[in-house]
């Protein structure tokens, strides 16, 4: 039922955006867009969790980063076959919300049990997990500018909308594809030293764009691609440098802080980005990317990690995560790196064992007609459980 009622009210908000031509409007629009996603993102993991076995949670997870990559890439590429920015394209929107009800509608499975995220500890991951709290924070800065305002960007570059959308959807595609060998890299060196080597190879890639006040067509999508193959790298290793260094029994809290800081950078980077492309220039949005990167391969340094607290079990496995725009702290129970008793302990709602009634009274012997005592009128009555003592 929240699924459903997440949808209708956001179908209404996309919708509202054709009646209203209002900047306030919009963004209280936009408030109740991102407040109803994330509840029916909260619904779905908590779905997943529900059906997905313990052995199958790895490819249940794999599945749905893979899933939110295709539909993010698939979204911008809309615009190459519609390029016209009319009500037409905010229909669609709210078709998509409309169609996402069926499958929920039409299926004979159970309803999931109810999650909630673990409570966060602030200060205990502040000083366990320093550097992968800058690196996710980092990360927001750059990738929240990146999907608000790159299209800007672009379109200031003098691109068309189907070009925008293409260069877009290719950048995203780029995040995808990274993942493998980001997997395969993470597993084999040290997670910081990686972290530093492409915070370092990002400030390199953005540098052309950063200076260059007009790009060539070729330039901007190849160093657009490359940007982003680094750039959609930090959020994941942060994640696995910071599982390594924190015990199963937190990792729940820990999946619930890092995207909390990670949404902190995403909503604070457009901005400040957008603020500085407005004073100086779009090529500024590259700038911001190149200078955040640098001040990460200053904040990370490999030796400065003290391996205190490192897990038994350390380097765990590199897991792909999905797009962190695209998930909510529930997401943690699709974690394979997260025990499952950890997640029903933490995340599932204490049920309230029921209270035992209490036994029936004993049948009360029939009074004697001789004696002169009255009949009770309750005598030999069943108790009821309302009747019953508490």
């Amino acid at each position: 039922r929240a699924y459903a009622a997440c949808a209708g009210i956001v179908g209404a908000a996309v919708l509202g955006h054709g009646l209203i031509d209002w900047l306030p409007a919009w963004l209280f629009l936009r408030v109740i867009v991102g407040l109803g996603m994330m509840c029916q993102y909260m619904v779905i993991e908590s779905w997943l969790n529900e059906q997905a076995e313990a052995k199958q949670r790895g490819l249940v997870f794999s599945g749905y980063m893979i899933a939110s990559y295709l539909g993010l890439v698939l979204g911008q590429l809309i615009l190459v076959l519609h390029p016209g920015l009319g009500l037409e394209l905010l229909m669609l929107v709210a078709l998509c919300f409309a169609l996402c009800l069926v499958p929920v509608a039409l299926t004979r499975r159970i309803h999931p049990a109810a999650l909630h995220p673990a409570p966060m500890e602030p200060r205990f991951f502040i000083k366990r997990v320093p550097q992968s709290l800058s690196t996710v924070l980092g990360a927001g800065l750059i990738v929240g500018s990146f999907y608000g305002l790159a299209p800007l960007y672009a379109s200031q570059q003098g691109l068309s909308t189907e070009q925008v959308g293409l260069f877009m959807g290719s950048c995203i595609f780029a995040g995808l594809v990274v993942q493998w060998p980001l997997g395969w890299l993470s597993d084999r060196y040290d997670r910081a030293l990686l972290i530093r080597c492409f915070a370092l190879c990002l400030a390199v890639a953005a540098l052309p764009l950063a200076i260059m006040t007009e790009v060539p067509l070729e330039v901007l999508f190849i160093a657009g691609f490359l940007c982003s193959l680094v750039q959609f790298c930090l959020y994941p290793l942060a994640v696995a440098f910071s599982n390594d260094h924190v015990e199963g029994d937190r990792r729940v809290s820990l999946t619930a802080m890092l995207l909390v800081t990670y949404g902190v950078g995403a909503s604070i980077g457009p901005l400040a980005a957008g603020v500085l492309m407005k004073l100086f220039g779009s090529q500024m949005l590259y700038a911001f990317f190149s200078f955040f990167a640098l001040v990460l391969v200053w904040r990370i340094r490999p030796k400065a990690v003290t391996n205190l607290h490192v897990v038994d079990d350390a380097p765990l496995h590199h897991v792909a995560m999905p797009d962190s725009m695209s998930s909510s702290p529930l997401v943690a129970a699709l974690d394979p790196r997260v025990d499952e008793q950890v997640v029903q302990e933490q995340m599932h709602n204490p049920v309230e064992p029921e209270p035992e009634p209490e036994p029936e009274p004993e049948q009360q012997p029939e009074s004697d007609p001789a004696t002169d005592e009255p009949e009770d009128p309750d005598a030999g009555r069943e108790q009821s459980f309302t009747e019953a003592r508490p």
